[in-house]
């Protein structure tokens, strides 16, 4: 690919991620969303905080050293946070933020 190519490439996706930020709010600007909208809006957050939690758990081996402690700590932690703040980006952050401290400095 050449520059031009690139820089085509680019324009394309930062419209395209434009588009769909701006989209919602030039449909629904003067009508009420869909109830399946509204209904989406209220469930995807704790949907998609239940997969992140079943995918990061599915590889770790409960019956071995260290049993999945650090792992389980993560996640304890991160859902102590969101239920004292009540706040997604607060607790997957400082979550991850444990999670990364404890496989740095605690190996068993």
């Amino acid at each position: 690919m050449n520059n031009n190519e690139i820089y085509l490439a680019i324009l394309v996706m930062a419209g395209v991620n434009y588009f769909t930020r701006i989209f919602p709010f030039i449909f629904f600007r003067k009508k009420e969303p869909p109830k399946i909208i509204v209904y989406i809006e209220n469930y995807f957050p704790p949907v998609i905080m239940s997969i992140l939690i079943i995918y990061s758990l599915k590889d770790i081996n409960f019956l071995a050293m260290p049993y999945g402690l650090r792992e389980i700590g993560a996640v304890l932690i991160t859902v102590a946070l969101h239920l004292k703040f009540n706040n997604y980006l607060v607790s997957i952050i400082s979550g991850t933020i444990f999670y990364m401290f404890l496989i740095q400095y605690f190996h068993i």
